[in-house]
């Protein structure tokens, strides 16, 4: 690959000329000569490092373009509705659906309710946080599962099924998955880690040697398989095929369930008198930390309720372990600073936040002033980094950017505003700990033509990886 200059690129205030050869920044100069490098003009447009969403599950993000939205349901009623309406149109079984929010309605979900609406057409719905699917009985019959009166099925049962729906769609996945990716690099993204849950290191390296090369790749492990990635030698950062750009990424596991199914493991209790569910607790989690740390894989524990945050940091200071806590929506103020302490990096995704505020004053009440709560944990020493969680929200960076410096997506007014960043820390945890791009950085940069902070995917004017394009429009 041919050297290449940026000329007139900003960085910072700096207008300067950038070199990349080899897939590396070598030099940052205010000019510098061709010397036979492929010259392109940035025209003055901001330089910085691509950016990352650090937690996808990139199959159902791929898959859920072609299901039925369900986010605009306002209740059980309106989605059954949605359902008829749209059979017509979708010949293929099971009818997918996606993005209800029961948490919020103001009837419940039942299985009559669907068998109304489809008949003897199986039909399964996903919650908008994916922890939770709404089935109705031809469905049940399909997938062997007993349905009690709501039909629906949450956690490792709701995971059961939302697996096979995946594989039924196999054969289209892939091709699905190289227009996330192009969709991605269009969004100024340079690399996801897949937290699917499946085993990612097959499937990256199938997809790595078919030429699907728009975006570095960190595939997760699960916990359940962490015996099998043992026996075949995977560590986290070890390569999976030759393209360079697919990697081992960390060891996933969940301790607790979502706010929306109302399965997040927390302290006070809900409306209703629970806790959330705690599904990996003390002595198993510690177990698992150990054997993570000895296999030299990171572990990411999903952990959304404050107790279960307050459970997964007790693990990680037991254990002597570092890694990842994925989401943390609630923390206890006392937690605040063990996450710097222990090592502990706070993975959130601030997009959530857009929507989950009306379903956390209802279940979380009191208590919405630790949710999401960036500027505290930054303020204690945390280290942040932005994902998705996509398709839980978009697989867009710059709306995560904008959420967690606005608090805010429409004309309502921020919330909780205290607990808002600075563009430059937004940045920072969007780009892996540095947004401006300097002398020796491997070449995953982007291009953009509006202000950080009002930049959307439809203003990215060029995407590249290790110096080479992945989306050029300009």
């Amino acid at each position: 690959m041919p050297d290449l200059l940026l000329r007139r690129s900003r960085i910072g205030r700096a207008v300067v000329d950038v070199r990349v050869a080899e897939g590396r920044i070598v030099a940052i100069e205010p000019t510098l000569e061709p010397d036979g490098a492929e010259v392109v003009d940035a025209d003055g447009r901001m330089l910085l490092r691509g950016l990352w969403d650090e937690h996808v599950h990139v199959t159902q993000a791929a898959l859920a373009s072609t299901w039925l939205p369900l986010g605009g349901a306002g209740s059980a009623a309106e989605a059954a509705a949605l359902v008829r309406a749209s059979l017509p149109d979708r010949p293929v079984e099971p009818v997918v659906g996606i993005g209800f929010r029961d948490g919020v309605w103001p009837d419940r979900p039942t299985r009559a309710l669907l068998d109304e609406a489809a008949g003897e057409r199986s039909v399964v719905l996903q919650s908008h946080d994916i922890h939770a699917v709404w089935l109705n009985s031809a469905a049940g019959r399909r997938f062997g599962v007993e349905l009690d009166e709501s039909g629906l099925l949450r956690e490792d049962a709701a995971f059961a099924v939302s697996r096979a729906v995946r594989n039924l769609a196999d054969a289209d996945a892939d091709a699905a998955v190289t227009a996330l990716a192009e969709t991605a690099a269009r969004s100024g993204v340079v690399g996801i880690v897949d937290f699917e849950m499946a085993w990612n290191a097959a499937s990256w390296a199938r997809r790595s040697a078919s030429g699907l090369d728009s975006l570095r790749i960190e595939a997760a492990i699960y916990s359940a398989d962490l015996e099998r990635a043992v026996a075949e030698g995977l560590r986290t950062g070890d390569p999976i095929g030759e393209s360079g750009l697919v990697s081992v990424g960390p060891m996933k596991a969940l301790a607790d369930g979502a706010l929306n199914t109302r399965t997040a493991f927390c302290t006070d209790p809900y409306p209703d008198g629970g806790h959330g569910v705690l599904t990996l607790p003390g002595e198993p989690l510690r177990r698992l930390l150990a054997a993570a740390a000895e296999a030299r894989l990171t572990p990411a524990i999903h952990a959304i309720g404050d107790a279960a945050v307050t459970e997964v940091l007790d693990a990680f200071a037991a254990t002597g372990t570092r890694g990842r806590i994925e989401h943390a929506q609630l923390v206890a103020d006392a937690d605040l600073p063990r996450f710097a302490a222990l090592g502990v990096v706070a993975s959130v995704q601030p997009g959530h936040l857009l929507h989950d505020r009306e379903v956390a004053e209802q279940h979380w009440p009191g208590r919405t002033g630790r949710t999401y709560p960036f500027r505290s944990l930054l303020d204690a020493g945390a280290t942040l980094v932005f994902g998705s969680d996509a398709p839980v929200a978009p697989l867009d960076p710059w709306l995560a950017v904008r959420a967690a410096i606005e608090r805010t997506g429409d004309d309502r007014p921020p919330w909780h505003p205290e607990q808002r960043i600075r563009i430059d820390e937004a940045l920072a945890a969007a780009t892996r700990g540095r947004a401006e791009p300097q002398v020796g950085d491997v070449a995953d940069l982007v291009l953009i033509d509006l202000p950080p902070e009002r930049m959307h995917a439809g203003a990215v004017a060029a995407t590249l990886v290790a110096g080479r394009f992945t989306h050029r429009p300009l």
